[in-house]
């Protein structure tokens, strides 16, 4: 008998952002930012449409190796993956164009247990782009896309059968430490008994090769985090001259992260009417844009046990530039 055909199931989408959720945010962060000693803007803003094809440029540098060190992983250990944890659902943070959890979803659509895809995302017409793809390309799967904040959203995600939560890219690494703190002990919160955590991560290296990946040569990295600037010229309609900045990225050996940093090349004034803000900068003065934080195993690990969440797999690329963890909630104590 042949087996019955499956069919491209509709996919269904939850918002939980209103229309002016973004305008809102980046007013409320660029006064209280932009005001603050020293400077700081959190990296959501850098990923307008032509920062994420910046960013996307800067992917396939051959300087920078987190994407492809993770696809490594994800290619050579999601059938493994998808049989250690029984899944039947996977969800997705930040998910964009789902690229990164391609060789997931096979490996999990493969094993005939997978009914559901979450992708979750701030970006309502990527997500919906994408989940109109996916569910062509995966016939009889139940592609239920949520347009959220994962700082805010997470209680929002569907927490029954055997969910798998990924987060990879690394982008945990752009969070403070108490951001990761209470990140992490919101997933907890959501994780049930049968719940995994996928959880991908950069690995401390030498300083000369972080430093290669976050200054290229070619110069991408230095139009990304300059387009900033445009961005909120174009948003909030300010009067930033971009000339009058450089990109800088550095080590911070203190907390073993990559600080990526803006720096004004002269005093200047400016204005940003759309958040009723006036700024000076000093000559060298410096806006933080991005965080990159490089973990060890033990410290990540230690960081989710104190979350009450228990590292079961920890698997490298070749080199060991990346991890991709597995995890459970922590019996410990209960």
């Amino acid at each position: 008998m042949n087996p019955p055909v499956r069919h491209a199931v509709p996919p269904t989408f939850d918002v939980h952002l209103h229309d002016d959720w973004r305008m809102r945010a980046l007013v409320d962060e660029v006064r209280t930012g932009l005001t603050a000693a020293p400077k700081q803007l959190t990296p959501r803003w850098l990923y307008d449409d032509r920062g994420s094809e910046l960013f996307d440029r800067i992917t396939r540098l051959p300087e920078y190796y987190p994407t492809e060190a993770e696809r490594e992983i994800l290619l050579a250990r999601s059938a493994e993956i998808a049989e250690l944890t029984g899944a039947d659902t996977l969800i997705e943070l930040g998910s964009g164009t789902s690229d990164k959890t391609r060789a997931l979803l096979d490996a999990f659509d493969a094993t005939g247990r997978l009914r559901r895809f979450v992708p979750f995302d701030v970006s309502e017409r990527t997500l919906r782009d994408a989940a109109t793809t996916l569910s062509e390309r995966h016939p009889g799967l139940h592609v239920h896309g949520v347009v959220g904040d994962f700082h805010e959203h997470l209680h929002a995600l569907p927490d029954d059968g055997v969910p798998v939560l990924a987060f990879l890219g690394s982008t945990i690494g752009n969070f403070y430490p108490h951001e990761r703190a209470r990140f992490f002990d919101e997933v907890a919160s959501w994780m049930s008994d049968d719940a995994w955590f996928l959880l991908g991560v950069d690995l401390v290296k030498p300083v000369d090769r972080l430093m290669a990946a976050y200054n290229d040569p070619a110069g991408v990295t230095a139009e990304f985090t300059l387009n900033l600037l445009d961005v909120l010229n174009r948003e909030l309609a300010a009067d930033f001259d971009p000339s009058g900045f450089e990109h800088v990225g550095m080590w911070d050996p203190n907390h073993t992260r990559v600080d990526l940093r803006l720096r004004s090349l002269r005093e200047q004034h400016v204005s940003i009417i759309g958040a009723d803000v006036e700024v000076d900068f000093g000559e060298g003065e410096e806006l933080q844009v991005e965080i990159s934080t490089k973990f060890t195993r033990d410290q990540i690990a230690g960081e989710l046990a104190d979350a009450g969440i228990a590292v079961t797999e920890c698997w490298t690329d070749t080199a060991g530039d990346v991890a991709v963890l597995l995890a459970s909630k922590s019996t410990v104590g209960t």
